[in-house]
C-alpha cells in the first residue's frame, strides 16, 4: 500500500513539470542514458562493492549514484506514463 501511496504522490507531484515540458523533452527524459564514463565509473564502484572493498568515500560516491539512478527511473516511468494515451494514467 504504501509504494502505491509514494507512487501516487510522485505521480501527482511531477505532473506539473510534465504539462509545461514539450513531447520532445519529455522523449528526452525517456531515453536518457548516462556516458560510458559514468557506466564504467558505476561499474567498477559496484564491483568493489561486491568484494567489500569499497572506501568510505566511495562507497558514499556509490550510493550516491544508486540514489540517482533511482530518482531518474521513477521520471522516466513516469515520462513513458505521461506520453501514453490518456496523458499520465
Amino acid at each position: 500500500m504504501s509504494t502505491l501511496i509514494n507512487t501516487t504522490a510522485f505521480d501527482r507531484s511531477t505532473e506539473p513539470l510534465f504539462r509545461i515540458l514539450a513531447p520532445e523533452q519529455i522523449e528526452q527524459i525517456v531515453h536518457f542514458r548516462p556516458d560510458e564514463d559514468l557506466l564504467d565509473r558505476i561499474d567498477e564502484l559496484a564491483g568493489k562493492c561486491t568484494e567489500g572493498e569499497l572506501t568510505d568515500d566511495e562507497r558514499a560516491e556509490y550510493e550516491g549514484y544508486v540514489r540517482a539512478n533511482s530518482f531518474i527511473a521513477a521520471v522516466q516511468l513516469r515520462a513513458r506514463k505521461f506520453l501514453s494515451p490518456g496523458k499520465g494514467a
